[in-house]
């Protein structure tokens, strides 16, 4: 074994990266072939295999930090330093489809009717089903806020109870979500509109399921006793995305729905 005489994590190799990575290629081409040939078992594979991978994954970084002993201060300095380029990254990735939505909606041409939304295009109101979602999603953003607080100051119960409504609330926001996708007047292919309203809500659902196995790993987690007072670094990281995936979605709800209105 290579000895360790420095405050770095140098990492073992590790399948998880390359078959994630070939898992992702997976779940884009099979969301095209969802859209153009209505076949969605490709995709519901994908899904399934990244989800597997992921825990898989998260299970070996929790064994190195746990029983290895292998993230020291400047580890988990490193560690969220990289959780912040993530989200980082994803905040420049919507930035990319608003840009998209702008760009579109701002000068809107004569194929379009020269008006945003297209004629025959019918946006859903933003006091129905989107304010429902924006109330649920900023209470769940509340509630782990609380369940954050409430195991830095070693009130357990309460804890769990404040992080289960947290998924139980970001399941019924995902629930209500597919509602409006099957109510909804217009499908993908009906204009620019609607390829912008599903790409933008589709990717920030998809953000929401991650955020959600994210924060029920960390719920069993703590359960098992990993985590302390001085040591919350997983979860900060979900409560970090979490709060990301709220800001994101005030943005969705203002443009997508209230000025498109």
């Amino acid at each position: 074994m290579m000895m360790s005489n420095h405050f770095f994590h140098l990492v073992e190799f590790s399948p998880w990266p390359i078959i994630m990575s070939f898992n992702l290629i997976s779940l884009g081409s099979s969301i095209i072939i969802m859209i153009m040939y209505k076949k969605t078992m490709i995709m519901i594979m994908s899904v399934f295999m990244i989800i597997a991978v992921k825990f898989q994954w998260w299970r070996d970084i929790v064994r190195e930090a746990l029983y290895n002993g292998c993230h020291s201060k400047m580890v988990k300095q490193g560690i969220s330093m990289g959780m912040l380029a993530f989200i980082t990254s994803e905040l420049c990735f919507f930035i990319s489809f608003f840009w998209m939505y702008f760009y579109l909606s701002l000068s809107p041409d004569t194929s379009l009717s020269s008006t945003w939304p297209p004629k025959g295009i019918e946006p859903t109101n933003y006091l129905d089903i989107p304010l429902l979602n924006t109330l649920i999603l900023l209470t769940s953003g509340f509630l782990i806020t609380w369940s954050h607080y409430s195991m830095m100051i070693n009130l357990p119960n309460i804890m769990k109870t404040t992080c289960m409504l947290t998924i139980i609330m970001g399941t019924y926001f995902f629930s209500i979500q597919m509602y409006e996708y099957y109510v909804i007047t217009f499908d993908f292919s009906d204009s620019v509109f609607s390829s912008s309203f599903f790409i933008l809500t589709g990717f920030h659902g998809f953000h929401v399921i991650v955020g959600i196995l994210f924060i029920m790993v960390n719920f069993v987690r703590f359960k098992n006793f990993n985590f302390s007072i001085s040591s919350t670094a997983g979860f900060d990281y979900s409560v970090w995305y979490w709060h990301f995936v709220d800001v994101i979605w005030l943005f969705l709800c203002m443009f997508l729905y209230w000025w498109s209105m």
